[in-house]
């Protein structure tokens, strides 16, 4: 793969390379979206943006720039000052379920891990049903050896599998990932990295990560957003196998390229 063969057009075809199962995530549609807060001073501007239903998409930016604001608009958590959001195109499920993973896993200490998780399925079903659905997804994470523990009793790494577990366990259409990794150690992190990509894979939900680092942005996402002074200044493909290689020198130039343009030393 050469260094051009990384950057391309959102709208062109990619080549050939693993994808999710078929997609049973919803799309994103946002026009003319803007977003300010009591002060009058506005966060996003004017923002025009499509993402296909099973994409992975990364927004990464300097703190301030509204990358979490973006998220919490797609969510519904926020309303627009401007503009519209659309979340479920032609022949999708506009009412699918939405789930978010924050970088705190937000765990109840009084609850064993499965009723930790079994909190993403809200009055579901039976308590007992709920459980079952719990430890079912706490064995896609790894932890079904962990379900009846006490959360005080996990390490941060596992403590976020079980965030994961509780933000999957309804098997969301949609699922934002707000810094949920930006605590845990290097190796952890980079384990879960892997988790998240497999699990993506495999149920085609549609995933939209917002991150500081951009080296976890070009690991992840099939496209990465740059926002920038409330808009979105760079769109970019990332047109590489899975699963990737770290060191990779054509991912590391999109690296640089995208630092670069946010250290305000444009290439």
């Amino acid at each position: 793969m050469t260094a051009s063969a990384a950057l391309r057009h959102p709208d062109e075809t990619p080549p050939r390379r693993a994808r999710p199962a078929p997609a049973r995530g919803v799309s994103v549609t946002a026009r003319g979206l803007a977003k300010a807060f009591d002060d009058g001073h506005p966060v996003l501007r004017g923002v025009d943006l499509h993402i296909p239903a099973g994409q992975f998409v990364a927004v990464v930016g300097r703190s301030g720039c509204g990358k979490s604001t973006l998220l919490r608009l797609i969510l519904g958590l926020e309303a627009p000052s401007a503009g519209r959001i659309n979340v479920g195109g032609e022949g999708q499920d506009a009412g699918a379920t939405r789930r978010i993973m924050f970088q705190e896993p937000r765990l109840l200490p009084w609850a064993r891990v499965a009723d930790n998780v079994a909190v993403g399925l809200g009055r579901a079903g039976s308590r007992a049903e709920r459980r079952v659905r719990a430890r079912a997804v706490l064995d896609e994470v790894g932890l079904s050896a962990k379900a009846e523990n006490w959360p005080a009793t996990l390490s941060g790494g596992q403590r976020q599998r079980v965030a994961l577990a509780r933000a999957l366990v309804s098997r969301p259409a949609l699922l934002a990932l707000d810094e949920p990794l930006g605590a845990l150690d290097a190796l952890t992190r980079i384990d879960m990295q892997a988790m998240i990509e497999r699990i993506w894979l495999d149920q085609g939900f549609t995933a939209i990560l917002v991150t500081h680092d951009v080296a976890e942005a070009v690991a992840l996402a099939d496209r990465i957003l740059v926002v920038e002074d409330g808009g979105i200044a760079l769109d970019l493909t990332v047109d590489a196998p899975r699963p990737r290689r770290r060191g990779d020198p054509d991912l590391a130039a999109l690296e640089g390229r995208i630092l670069d343009h946010l250290l305000g030393t444009r290439a």
